[in-house]
C-alpha cells in the first residue's frame, strides 16, 4: 500500500534534435502553431519509461511491459485467463465480471506499465477490463518558443540496382530543434493505486529512476542530445494530499536570464526553487 500522494515537476532539454516528431507534419518537432511553444506528448515520455524498465528489469517477475511490439495484446489477455485457470470466453455472449476482475489483477501484478499508467484491456474475447493508471503525465511544454531547422542530408548507399545505375547522390532531410528546455508535470495517486492497481513504493522509486536515466538509454542521432535538468518531487504525508498542485507548481520557477533573447543552453535560464512548503508536504530534488 502507498501511504503518500506525490506530485512532481520534470525538466529536460534537447540540443540539435527532435524530441518527439509529429507524423502528421512530416515528422517535424511538435509545436503549437499559434504560440511557437514546442511540446512532447505524454505518450512519448511514457514510452521511454517503459523502455527503461524493460531494459533494467529484463523480464523479472512483475515487471513485464504490456505495451510493446512483441505479440498481440489479445494474446496477452488470453494468457492471463489461462494463468488464472479461468474459462475462456468462446461464446462471445458477454464477459463474466468475476473472471474479468481476476484477469485484470493478474495483469496489474505482472505488468509494470499496467499498474503504473493503466491500460485499456477490453479488446478481444477475453477482456481484462479497463485500468485507470495512478501515474499520469502532462504534455511537456517548452519554456520558450522553439525554432525548427530543416537540415539536408545525403545518402551514398543505394537501396536497389536501378537507383545505383543513376549514380547520383540521394538527398533527404531531417528536422531538429537547435535548443529547447521542456517542463512536464506529473502525479501519483496513492488512493487509486491502493484501490485498483497495487502500485507499490518500490514501483514509484523505479519511476523516479526511469525519469532520471531514460534518456541515457535512448540515445539517437535523430533525438540529438537530451538531458534531464531537474526532477522535483512533492511528497504529501497522506494518501489524499495536503495541497493542491497549482500551489506546488509555482514553487518551481523557470525564466530566461536577463539579456538572453534566443536561448541556446540550459545556463540561459534561471531555475528558482521556493523551499517553503505547505504543511504536510516535503520537497525532494533530484
Amino acid at each position: 500500500m502507498i501511504q503518500n500522494k506525490y506530485d512532481f515537476v520534470y525538466l529536460f532539454d534537447v540540443t540539435n534534435g527532435n524530441p518527439n516528431g509529429d507524423p502528421d507534419a512530416g515528422n517535424e518537432p511538435r509545436m503549437d502553431a499559434e504560440t511557437g511553444i514546442g511540446y512532447v506528448t505524454d505518450v512519448c515520455l511514457k514510452r521511454k519509461v517503459r523502455n527503461y524498465v524493460d531494459l533494467v528489469k529484463n523480464g523479472d517477475p512483475g515487471y513485464n511491459i504490456l505495451i510493446k511490439s512483441d505479440k498481440p495484446l489479445n494474446d496477452k489477455f488470453r494468457a492471463a485467463y489461462e494463468a488464472e485457470g479461468l474459462e475462456l470466453d468462446k461464446t462471445k455472449k458477454g464477459t463474466n465480471p468475476a473472471n474479468e476482475w481476476k484477469a485484470q489483477q493478474f495483469m496489474c501484478r505482472n505488468y509494470y506499465d499496467v499498474r503504473t499508467f493503466g491500460a485499456v484491456m477490453s479488446t478481444g474475447d477475453n477482456s481484462c477490463g479497463i485500468v485507470r493508471g495512478p501515474v499520469q503525465f502532462s504534455f511537456a511544454d517548452s519554456i520558450s518558443p522553439i525554432s525548427i531547422n530543416t537540415v539536408t542530408i545525403t545518402r551514398q548507399a543505394k537501396t536497389d540496382s536501378k537507383r545505383a545505375e543513376k549514380g547520383d547522390t540521394e538527398m533527404g532531410n531531417k528536422s531538429l530543434v537547435p535548443y529547447a528546455l521542456y517542463r512536464m508535470s506529473g502525479h501519483v495517486s496513492a488512493a487509486l493505486a491502493n484501490k485498483q492497481t497495487g502500485l507499490s513504493e518500490e514501483d514509484v522509486e523505479l519511476l523516479w529512476k526511469a525519469l532520471l536515466n531514460m534518456f541515457d538509454e535512448d540515445r539517437s542521432a535523430a533525438r540529438g542530445d537530451m538531458e534531464v535538468r531537474g526532477l522535483y518531487v512533492f511528497k504529501h504525508d497522506n494518501v489524499l494530499g495536503n495541497a493542491r498542485f497549482p500551489e506546488l507548481d509555482k514553487k518551481i520557477s523557470v525564466t530566461l536570464k536577463d539579456g538572453v533573447v534566443v536561448p541556446r543552453k540550459f545556463d540561459d535560464y534561471d531555475v528558482r526553487i521556493d523551499t517553503n512548503m505547505p504543511e504536510g508536504v516535503t520537497l525532494f530534488q533530484y
